[in-house]
């Protein structure tokens, strides 16, 4: 077995591994890598392995750093299965579409300027036809279930507790010398949060590739972050403002939407209207709602006890497709929440209402999660006196607050626990899926642990098992 790093390694973004076994070629993940524009369409527009020799793809979960270039895949020639979990296959069914429209609205923005500078047109890196082509590809697993993909090679999804779908592959290959079984972690989540369960136990395996987005970081719990956010509420409404929560669309959303609807429940906060104002968020959520099988124990409970059994509607909260609704909100009276896309503030709704809102000081602008350098989401959360939206600049008076406990990523914690289990089993784990300081942060831990070969490759090296 030998397995190729395209992707996914000294960075969080771009994730792409080729595993080479039984003389079968396997893609496992597909994902966008995000950067510099022009960095970034290079990376992506040229896929690094023979496509026409592209037996499977394999793909853990639906985020698009893992899942974003699978239709770019379909474009240039593949026509192979791409095996994921029956979720993972819904959220890709809304996520990818969206992805592909994306891509050409930028293409198009972009290529106007170009005109006027006589230069020739770009192509998108795929279309939103070609994504909707990409899903008739798809083969849904459930967990837990062996499938055999090629000659000799078996996959097998197991629970990563990071979104809705997520897993941890298991490829077991039959070789001369005996099964071999590498494991690769996926995007592994952080236990105790609310709505899927937590990461499954690490199972036996002769290789690891273990993501390390988080390897250098502890997370605070989540009751700190359900009481934060409750005292935001509180402190914003009771001034008569309105709080702006950029948010990404699959899996923070839902975790802020749930937790203010459980503090809503308990009397915690007040019955504030809040809207969901982003038509990709909208339609995974309707994916959550198809698969409760996902849920923990403890939303099962909080679902059996509240007035609602759906975790994501309560009489408070509104969910807005149209343009039309979502600038009547710039409108609407305080104090309310809005929940919108991009996470990072960099495009989307979002910033429409971020341009209405931030000159204002009874306003808060909550921030859920890392942001990017040079991002809009970036300057607010480093309280930039000014920030530029749609090329203006706006003087930022409205409070800010950060709460960066709502990570579905496990901390260093969290992935050294899981994975004692097979400390003296394991002969190599490989670091994936981080920047260069949590990744040799997390090899040292599981060096420590007993680990006997710990490697942090670099981008295209190549590894024989």
């Amino acid at each position: 077995m030998k397995i190729t790093f395209l992707g996914g390694v000294g960075t969080v973004t771009g994730s792409m591994y080729l595993i080479r076994t039984n003389k079968r070629n396997i893609l496992l993940e597909c994902g966008l890598y995000q950067g510099k524009r022009d960095e970034a369409y290079a990376r992506n527009h040229k896929i690094p392995v023979d496509i026409h020799r592209l037996n499977a793809v394999v793909l853990s979960h639906a985020h698009i750093d893992h899942s974003g270039n699978l239709p770019n895949l379909v474009k240039s020639g593949y026509d192979g299965p791409i095996y994921a979990t029956h979720a993972t296959q819904d959220l890709c069914g809304a996520m990818l579409p969206d992805s592909g429209r994306i891509h050409e609205g930028d293409v198009e923005y972009v290529n106007k300027k170009r005109l006027r500078k006589g230069q020739p047109p770009m192509e998108p890196l795929y279309t939103e036809a070609d994504a909707l082509r990409t899903l008739g590809y798809f083969v849904g697993v459930g967990y837990n279930r062996p499938v055999k993909i090629a000659r000799g090679i078996r996959v097998t999804f197991l629970d990563a507790g990071h979104i809705l779908g997520s897993a941890m592959v298991l490829l077991e290959s039959e070789e001369r010398e005996g099964v071999v079984r590498l494991l690769f972690t996926g995007d592994l989540g952080q236990p105790r949060l609310p709505i899927v369960r937590d990461p499954a136990p690490m199972p036996p395996a002769d290789y690891l590739m273990i993501e390390s987005t988080y390897g250098d970081r502890e997370h605070p719990p989540i009751q700190d972050i359900q009481s934060q956010l409750a005292d935001i509420v509180n402190t914003v409404a009771a001034r008569g403002g309105r709080i702006i929560i950029p948010a990404f669309a699959v899996g923070r959303t839902q975790d802020i939407v749930y937790d203010l609807h459980q503090l809503t429940h308990e009397g915690r906060i007040p019955e504030l209207p809040i809207y969901v104002d982003s038509p990709l968020a909208v339609n995974v959520t309707e994916v959550f709602r198809l698969h409760p099988d996902c849920y923990d124990s403890e939303t099962r409970e909080f679902l059996a006890e509240s007035d609602s059994n759906d975790p994501f509607g309560f009489h408070r909260l509104r969910y807005v497709r149209s343009v039309e609704e979502s600038k009547q909100l710039n409108e609407t009276a305080n104090p309310l929440i809005i929940i919108s896309a991009s996470g990072m503030a960099e495009a989307g709704r979002v910033q429409h209402h971020l341009k209405h809102a931030i000159g204002d000081p009874k306003n808060a602008v909550l921030i859920t999660g890392w942001q990017a350098p040079y991002t809009l989401g970036r300057r607010i959360a480093d309280e930039e006196p000014v920030v530029r939206i749609f090329g203006e600049e706006f003087e930022r008076r409205a409070e800010v607050y950060t709460l960066y406990g709502y990570s579905a990523h496990a901390d260093h914690t969290d992935l050294l626990t899981w994975a004692t289990p097979q400390a003296h089993t394991v002969k190599t784990a490989f670091i994936v899926h981080g920047d260069p300081k949590p990744a040799q942060n997390l090899a040292e831990g599981l060096q420590k642990l007993g680990y006997n070969k710990v490697i942090v490759p670099q981008r295209g090296e190549k590894h024989t098992l």
